[in-house]
């Protein structure tokens, strides 16, 4: 029961920001519901821009996806982002949503209508309502999860990233999703996945998808294939879902230990250039800047103190100021080089600028007048 309360308690205080309204569709000729969840810091940082997921058969996908999206946001492992959640399940509507017409395998009637809904109503009044960040994301599930892929049969997909758990394709979907996808200019993610709890048909189109898309040698495609030993059709998506944000998002994560070993620690040189350009990569695959996290701005100290390359602690300062001008960052940075350098005197005068700026991080005002009486106590005294 307590842990329960914790969890409830969690969702509540990380996603704080969860509502239910009436969306009026032209498109459709009739009202929708959605659900919109929107992050935490939404309120409080009026500048940041989010990524959006929007989720078809969203009367049961928000939760889930929801719990893995607080858990990784919590960690900073995966971005925050705003949720819209389309209700398709009060009666039945999937099924009318993601018809498609037989013989030429494109959506059709009330298919037509739901596809154009979502492209051009929903989307646009998400986009204008809320700060959303160039990252857009679909994800459904069987019937829903073959349907988001005809939004890849567009010279110019309007998502980026493509969640499809168990889904039931289209005819000749298998063989097209591959070939849009080897034509594609700009970064795009697919995940697809399934159990061995889904109907035969389920698998063998997934299967015959998977080798499709595997003979593809598009530098922009980013695509994982899961299957599932044991699941059945409905506990598979519980697997699924932290497998494909820990996909889309890999290269937001902050510089973790193994990461620091095996690719910044062995580097002779560059270490900021590193950082730079890791940075640099999330905005070109992500399509939106990221600030460079305190915690990889100490993990590249780490490795700049570790390889004695002192100099470069001038170029991270240069960094830190351009991202947090405000902080004490920079001036610490500053600091520590002359310290490294035996520059004492100068490394006290940076110190004690330091210490009239904001804190940050693990850095306070303390730390740095400490530092600064004890450079003062190294520098030698004028006779």
């Amino acid at each position: 029961m307590k842990q329960l309360f914790l969890l409830l308690l969690f969702s509540a205080t990380v996603f704080s920001q969860k509502t239910t309204e009436t969306f009026v569709s032209t498109k459709l000729g009739e009202s929708r519901e959605i659900t919109i969840g929107l992050p935490a810091s939404y309120e409080q940082n009026k500048s940041k821009q989010y990524p959006i997921l929007v989720l078809l058969d969203g009367d049961y996908l928000f939760d889930p996806f929801f719990g893995a999206l607080n858990y990784g946001a919590y960690w900073d492992d995966l971005p925050e982002t705003i949720i819209i959640g389309i209700s398709q399940n009060k009666n039945d509507e999937r099924t009318a949503d993601s018809n498609y017409d037989d013989l030429n395998g494109v959506p059709s009637e009330k298919g037509a209508k739901f596809f154009e809904f979502i492209g051009a109503e929903l989307l646009p009044y998400i986009e204008k309502k809320y700060r959303i960040a160039p990252f857009r994301m679909i994800a459904g599930h069987d019937t829903t999860a073959g349907f988001l892929n005809f939004y890849l049969y567009k010279d110019n997909p309007v998502f980026n990233g493509y969640i499809s758990l168990s889904p039931e394709l289209a005819p000749e979907m298998d063989v097209r999703i591959a070939d849009m996808l080897s034509k594609i200019k700009k970064p795009v993610f697919y995940y697809q996945s399934t159990a061995d709890g889904d109907m035969k048909e389920i698998l063998e189109d997934a299967k015959k998808l998977d080798a499709n898309i595997k003979s593809v040698t598009n530098t922009m495609l980013n695509y994982k294939y899961d299957h599932f030993n044991g699941a059945n059709h409905y506990s598979s998506v519980l697997y699924s879902i932290p497998n494909a944000l820990y996909q889309f998002f890999d290269c937001y994560k902050p510089i973790s230990v193994a990461e620091f070993n095996s690719k910044i620690a062995i580097l002779p040189n560059n270490f900021v250039k590193y950082l730079t350009d890791k940075y640099d990569g999330i905005e070109k695959t992500l399509g939106y800047k990221v600030p460079i996290r305190t915690s990889d701005f100490k993990a590249i100290e780490a490795a700049i103190l570790k390889n004695k390359a002192y100099a470069e602690l001038d170029e991270l300062a240069q960094i830190a100021q351009k991202n947090y001008p405000k902080s004490m960052l920079a001036d610490y940075e500053l600091g520590l080089m002359f310290e490294k350098l035996g520059d004492t005197k100068r490394a006290a005068k940076s110190y004690q600028k330091a210490s009239q700026l904001e804190e940050i991080g693990n850095l306070s005002k303390d730390m740095m007048l400490e530092k600064f009486d004890e450079m003062q106590s190294l520098t030698p005294k004028k006779k």
